[in-house]
């Protein structure tokens, strides 16, 4: 591993605890109303450009990959929805997360700790890769990069990578970046692209939610409030 990766993945891992230590994580509860409102919305998006993708074929037949599977949730989902758990694989960095998605992921699922962008997996095995909010988190456009090349390289032909991340910075948080859909193309060059722009932007929807849960739509239906995109990126056959 060369100096400045393995300065950033420590960095990633010193950014993480950090995050922990001051308590934000508990703006990431998924109980909290705003959360499930940013849930519901992704999901729909999610589940029709996956119909989408799949055309034909069974959920079931298709092998799964997470980048950054955290505590397994997106993974849980993709099961729920017919992926079979023999078929998905997760990838974590962090020790704590890697052991809660063990815990939570039903038998047969495989969690692997380590670096995306080192992850020794054949090429060409995955019919579906997943990233939700991995990318903003690594500064070093390097490592960015050679995590997407790795998994391009693990990606089946007629394969897709279902992207979720926010395109804009947060000022008061240095700690990410957001990754605007220019810098998603020039990372994935041969992708057929598409995307949706979805989530409104968090410390509004958090604000609006708290004085009635009815705002969130009505500020979600202007498309420059939402900060995020989930994206599909298409790999010829």
């Amino acid at each position: 591993m060369n100096d400045r990766k393995s300065i950033e993945l420590a960095e990633i891992e010193k950014r993480y605890a950090l995050r922990t230590q001051r308590g934000k994580g508990s703006l990431y509860d998924p109980l909290l109303p705003v959360n499930v409102a940013f849930r519901h919305e992704r999901e729909r998006t999610m589940i029709s450009m996956l119909r989408t993708f799949t055309g034909a074929r069974a959920l079931s037949s298709l092998r799964v990959l997470e980048i950054g599977c955290g505590s397994g949730r997106n993974l849980i989902d993709f099961i729920t929805w017919g992926a079979r758990p023999e078929h998905c694989v997760g990838n974590e960095l962090l020790a704590d997360r890697v052991e809660a998605a063990r815990s939570n992921l039903p038998p047969g699922t495989t969690v692997l700790q380590g670096d995306a962008s080192s992850l020794d997996l054949p090429k060409g095995h995955f019919d579906i890769i997943l990233q939700s909010t991995v990318f903003s988190s690594i500064l070093d456009e390097e490592l960015r990069r050679a995590v997407a090349a790795n998994m391009w390289r693990m990606l089946a032909p007629n394969g897709g990578i279902f992207w979720y991340d926010f395109t804009v910075d947060n000022p008061r948080n240095p700690d990410v970046t957001g990754i605007a859909q220019s810098q998603i193309r020039m990372l994935f060059p041969e992708a057929r692209y598409q995307a949706k722009r979805v989530t409104l932007a968090p410390p509004l929807a958090r604000r609006a939610v708290k004085l009635t849960p009815a705002l969130y739509p009505i500020l979600n239906a202007m498309p420059f409030l939402r900060t995020h995109v989930l994206a599909l990126l298409r790999k010829s056959p």
